[in-house]
């Protein structure tokens, strides 16, 4: 960098290049390439040879290798760069290094980042949607549930709702419960290609669902689909996942029921309109309502969630719903009835009554008795009643150990049993790990209870 200056500045004040040179003691050709300022010293040139190995041919192979993994959907089953060379040495006869062809593919893929155009939403045009996961403490236990997000794309304004499992009973109810959230429509739905919306395909391919066509009809937008492994074209909903479980979920939330965790996740979704969004130097809150004027209407009937489905009451007064079996009463024992499934309760109905309201069982091979189904049964057999499903699953164990040490009278047993499933239909207990926690009870205290059915109703 000296020698370059000295000579531009000697050059420049009328000293000749071959005096310049004599007395630099260096090359007269390397004057004469930095005295005009031609030339710089620090400059490098790119190389101009073309590798010999890569033909136009092998580029082209590589290329259509590349173009064929993006035509297919088998995103686990594409072309590694060891894979195309292999195919190369076999059906072209490349005669290269393997790491030659890894540097060939890595300059087509592009290492370099990625351009995208930005996108700008007119009020009412999209929303986005998307599932997340969160660990939880639910009733003292570390619980992994499914979050929905989603988020209208011009107000920014996002809605979280927390779910047990991600199945289609969950997947409808939520995008039911985010519209009459927002309350309105918008013209079109955002979404990636989960099989709960996708039956086959991905992107402008995909084929819906049954249940999601229906869904979407009824609600009038249209369904959009993004390609595969783009998660930019629903980057708002794809930044609300992580936000949720950052700041939603830190610390970890410890709750009695996932009701409890909606109402936290709605009311810090709610006050998350407060936020002002730089770019459109407004707050959330105001680019709602101007949103939500060009919002859809919500349909008069609102679209039915559950899975539905029929089932005959079999000899033990329990249905099969999934993989999972709930109690009604003994007196329908033989007749169909008709099950819904939501996301987080089953309702079981026969001709249109509800007979039976359950906590949905998460696990599987599971069972729930409600022990007011069989008090029919267990007065007629009260020595069934220690070995019994239902009350093994109702009553706590230290409470049956004390009835059996102090053999009480029929009435007592029945009394009790009376009490225990009056106490379940007012507060229905937890169902964890095919067992409903209730606390024990003194059997001192109930004292009452010994003189028969009609005192434990009473």
């Amino acid at each position: 960098m000296n020698d370059y200056k000295q000579i531009r500045q000697r050059y420049l004040a009328g000293e000749s290049q071959r005096h310049i040179a004599k007395t630099m003691g260096i090359s007269r050709n390397t004057v004469a390439k930095y005295c005009e300022g031609d030339a710089v010293p620090w400059e490098r040139k790119t190389p101009a040879r073309e590798c010999s190995v890569i033909t136009n041919e092998v580029v082209d192979f590589i290329r259509q290798c590349l173009e064929e993994d993006q035509q297919v959907s088998f995103k686990k089953q594409t072309h590694t760069a060891k894979r195309i060379y292999d195919r190369l040495v076999d059906e072209k006869g490349f005669t290269g290094g393997e790491s030659t062809i890894r540097r060939k593919v890595r300059e087509i893929r592009g290492t370099l980042p990625q351009a995208y155009v930005p996108l700008q939403f007119d009020p009412g045009d999209a929303l986005q949607i998307d599932w997340g996961e969160a660990d939880i403490y639910e009733n003292d236990q570390k619980v992994r549930i499914n979050l929905f997000c989603a988020r209208l794309c011009y107000s920014c304004r996002p809605v979280v709702l927390a779910y047990h499992r991600q199945n289609a009973e969950s997947f409808y109810d939520a995008i039911v419960r985010t519209f009459d959230i927002l309350g309105g429509v918008t013209k079109r739905v955002i979404f990636d290609n989960g099989k709960v919306a996708v039956k086959d395909g991905f992107g402008a391919c995909a084929r819906m669902q049954s249940g999601y066509e229906a869904l979407s009809a009824h609600y009038g937008y249209d369904a959009v689909f993004c390609n595969p492994a783009e998660g930019h074209e629903k980057g708002l909903v794809e930044g609300l996942v992580g936000w949720a479980r950052r700041n939603i979920c830190v610390p970890v939330p410890r709750i009695s029921d996932i009701h409890e965790l909606n109402a936290l996740l709605l009311e810090r979704c709610l006050k998350y309109e407060d936020t002002s969004i730089r770019s459109r130097n407004a707050k959330v809150r105001d680019l709602l309502a101007k949103e939500r004027e060009t919002l859809r209407p919500l349909p008069k009937y609102t679209f039915e969630t559950a899975t539905c489905t029929d089932a005959r009451v079999n000899a033990f007064s329990t249905v099969r719903f999934r993989t999972n079996i709930y109690s009604v009463p003994v007196c329908y024992v033989g007749l169909s009835v008709s099950i819904k499934g939501y996301p987080e309760t089953i309702e079981i109905y026969h001709k249109g009554d509800l007979i039976s309201v359950h906590d949905r069982l998460m696990g599987r091979n599971q069972t729930s008795y409600h022990l007011d189904d069989y008090m029919p049964l267990l007065e007629k057999r009260p020595r069934a009643v220690f070995d019994a499903a239902p009350v093994k699953q109702n009553i706590p164990a230290e409470v049956l150990d004390q009835l059996r040490e102090q053999k009480p009278s029929r009435d007592h047993v029945l009394g009790l049993l009376h009490f225990y499933a009056a106490r379940e239909r007012l507060h229905p207990a937890p169902v964890i790990n095919d067992v409903v926690t209730v606390m024990p009870v003194d059997l001192h205290k109930y004292d009452s209870l010994c003189i028969g059915k009609e005192a434990a109703v009473k």
